[in-house]
């Protein structure tokens, strides 16, 4: 219960899905919780339930694709909670489903500047307060998708790929000063984002699209997003804190063909 006691933690995108879940375990595992989304009524209702339990958490309106929304928000929580330890940039969408050469540029720079330029911003004014902790634990969510390729949604695949890029790069940049950075590799896991994907390709019967996506993972089911947020809990906690650069695949053996 105590496995990140008194770090505070700033989770994107924590409104729906995997941040949403992150954003619960880390609080239950005495986290000081940080809420970024655009999602308002949700972001701020998941505040308002970890208060009611007892656990601190407050919630921010962030667009991780503006620079000035994101360094307000980060100085906010740091002047509330005073410090900052951890940061989980989980904040993505998944854009078009088209062939690139169908794709318009400002599908793909959409994708771009939410995926790869919300991680950078996050992570870039972040940097002087984990600093200033003495270290801390940046996870970047990237996805199966930054590890292999597939024929479909190819701006939401670049910009995985990118952040995988991104981790191990600023882990390596980082290391002296005590910050570890690593990714997550989620297979499909069933949140609204992928539902929302298997609709947009015409499915109809959900429980029948969850069944047939779980038979393209090894241990034939899809994944929840606690599979996830276990993963995050252990990477944002001291028991991972010789782990810095690493991918944690967390995929029901999707990429181990």
């Amino acid at each position: 219960m105590n496995r990140v006691k008194g770090k505070t933690c700033i989770v994107t995108g924590a409104a729906l899905g995997i941040g949403r879940a992150c954003a619960q375990r880390l609080a239950e595992e005495g986290a000081n919780l940080a809420l970024f989304d655009v999602i308002d009524d949700e972001g701020r209702g998941l505040a308002d339930a970890l208060q009611d339990q007892g656990m601190p958490a407050r919630y921010w309106h962030v667009d991780v694709a503006s620079e000035r929304s994101v360094q307000a928000a980060i100085d906010g929580v740091a002047n509330h909670y005073g410090s900052i330890n951890v940061l989980v940039n989980n904040a993505g969408i998944a854009g078009v489903d088209k062939p690139t050469h169908e794709v318009t540029e400002d599908e793909w720079d959409r994708v771009q500047a939410v995926n790869v330029k919300g991680v950078f911003f996050c992570t870039k004014h972040a940097i002087a307060h984990l600093r200033r902790a003495g270290g801390g634990s940046i996870v970047n969510l990237s996805s199966i998708y930054g590890l292999v390729g597939a024929p479909d949604v190819p701006p939401y695949h670049a910009s995985k790929g990118a952040v995988s890029l991104m981790t191990r790069t600023d882990a390596m940049f980082y290391a002296p000063d005590r910050i570890r950075v690593n990714s997550v590799h989620p297979g499909y896991i069933w949140t609204p984002m992928v539902i929302g994907h298997v609709s947009s390709g015409g499915a109809t019967d959900l429980a029948a699209a969850r069944e047939e996506l779980g038979q393209l993972h090894p241990l034939g089911h899809v994944g929840e997003p606690d599979d996830i947020a276990w993963g995050v809990v252990y990477l944002a906690s001291d028991e991972s804190k010789f782990m810095t650069g690493a991918a944690l695949v967390i995929d029901g053996g999707y990429t181990a063909r």
